[in-house]
């Protein structure tokens, strides 16, 4: 067998697990983009990074080793994985190139193809019974291994039903059903989104509270990585409020009450979480009729400073923008009073029964809240009584400090809560103690009546 080349092929793409290299000899020499070198194992690796079909077919018909490796490990099959040539990928396969082959940095053509988005390329591998990558956070020993881990085998998606949200399944884990969040095969080669995975799990594991979505585990040693929250099967606000429309004050403030409680807790941890996507669809119900806040997607944990500020400005992506505040979209420091100014707007919706704006296309939104214009208030001013529209108006204030935190919300909104409660008990009671107290008067009357009349009798018999 010809030793293997002592120099590397570095044409075109590279492995995605390599590190940037500078100024290095490419395997066989290069001229003006053609490879000098008679050796039909550099041919082989030319060929496939040129995605030349019959060149390859020559080539292996000669005795070539489809599999041969250059000084990096790297067969043609990383090549062809790389460029996204299907056509030299099958090839390579039907004439025994092996599926898994690992470069000298453990990445495999499957590893390389999920790196440059070549999807094509990703399910013929897998259809040739391709391992995915390890995930970002896989880790070495079993000692290392998180308490929260999940293995991936354990949760059954037989039957399995698509949530709202388009990364959310149901799941069975265990004999029950849970929510399943699954990150996909581009979470692995973006950092950006593995690091988002990452602080979404570190948010979770610290939140234990009524109203905010519990979370159960995590399947980070496998890929495609999951995180597995409670599954609440009455669905989200936002599914309710498109059944519902409007809801009466009272519900209204029973839900706000359960959505400001679970904010609460989250802006009063020891390191405060700003959710920063707070809207219906985030929202859940449980089996009885509370709400619980869930997807911490985009949140953010306030560790030493108090305010934050993104490095890119928030996009259409990342949240649902007619419920974020205008700081958020001018891309100024923000804090958790973000979350109050859309939980003003979640809560002028239950009572509305449209959502804020719902005439105005979604890209125009933002620019109305930065004008400081509101969503009007149309329902009857009996639904906004005893404050309640007040609240509205402070907690989207233009004005960050002038909205108040949750922790003063909720005495309001209880106070609120009550003032309805006992007008709307007061008025089930009054009609039925008129009808009490005109029956006790009659009784008086026929009483007396009655007494008259046998003293009446008796004064004649006498």
């Amino acid at each position: 067998m010809e030793p293997n080349s002592p120099v590397r092929f570095k044409l075109g793409k590279q492995s995605s697990l390599a590190p940037e290299r500078r100024g290095e000899e490419v395997l066989g020499g290069e001229d003006d983009g053609f490879v000098i070198d008679i050796d039909p194992r550099v041919r082989l690796m030319y060929s496939a990074n040129e995605g030349d079909i019959e060149g390859i077919k020559e080539i292996l018909e000669s005795g070539t080793d489809v599999n041969f490796r250059d000084i990096d490990e790297r067969t043609a099959l990383h090549v062809a994985a790389c460029h996204g040539s299907s056509d030299v990928v099958q090839l390579l396969l039907d004439n025994g190139a092996e599926v898994d082959p690992k470069d000298r940095w453990g990445s495999t053509p499957l590893a390389d193809a999920i790196h440059y988005k070549n999807h094509a390329v990703i399910k013929l591998l897998e259809k040739h019974g391709a391992k995915p990558p390890m995930a970002p956070m896989h880790v070495k020993t079993c000692r290392e291994v998180p308490e929260y881990e999940i293995d991936a085998k354990e949760l059954d998606f037989t039957n399995s039903i698509e949530l709202s949200k388009g990364t959310f399944h149901i799941a069975s884990w265990r004999g029950i059903q849970v929510a399943v969040k699954k990150f996909g095969e581009d979470v692995i080669a973006d950092e950006d989104k593995v690091n988002a995975f990452r602080d979404e799990l570190a948010l979770l594991q610290k939140m234990r509270h009524p109203n905010v979505v519990q979370f159960l585990g995590a399947v980070t040693q496998s890929s495609p990585m999951m995180i597995v929250t409670e599954y609440l099967p009455k669905g989200d606000l936002r599914e309710y409020l498109n059944r519902k429309g409007a809801l009466k004050p009272t519900k209204a403030l029973r839900f706000a009450m359960d959505i400001a409680r679970g904010m609460n807790y989250l802006h009063e941890h020891k390191e405060a979480i700003i959710h920063r996507d707070l809207e219906p669809s985030n929202i859940l119900l449980d089996d009885t009729g509370h709400l619980k806040v869930a997807d911490f997607g985009v949140s953010k944990l306030l560790k030493v400073t108090k305010r934050v500020k993104e490095d890119k400005p928030l996009t259409y992506e990342d949240s649902y923008r007619r419920y974020v505040a205008p700081e958020v979209f001018r891309n100024e420091e923000y804090d958790t009073k973000v979350d109050v100014f859309s939980f003003a707007l979640i809560l002028q919706e239950m009572i509305e029964g449209y959502p804020p704006f719902h005439a105005k296309e979604e890209n125009d939104v933002p620019k109305l809240y930065a004008a400081k214009e509101r969503p009007p208030f149309k329902a009857p001013a009996k639904f906004y009584a005893h404050g309640l529209k007040e609240l509205i108006e402070e907690c989207w204030n233009d004005k960050p400090t002038e909205r108040p935190s949750f922790k003063q919300i909720i005495p309001r909104l209880e106070f609120i809560y009550k003032k309805f409660d006992h007008n709307k008990r007061w008025k089930v009671i009054r009609p039925l103690n008129c009808f009490q107290h005109l029956e006790a008067m009659w009784k008086k009357d026929s009483s007396g009546l009655s007494s008259r009349n046998r003293s009446s009798r008796s004064t004649r018999h006498i």
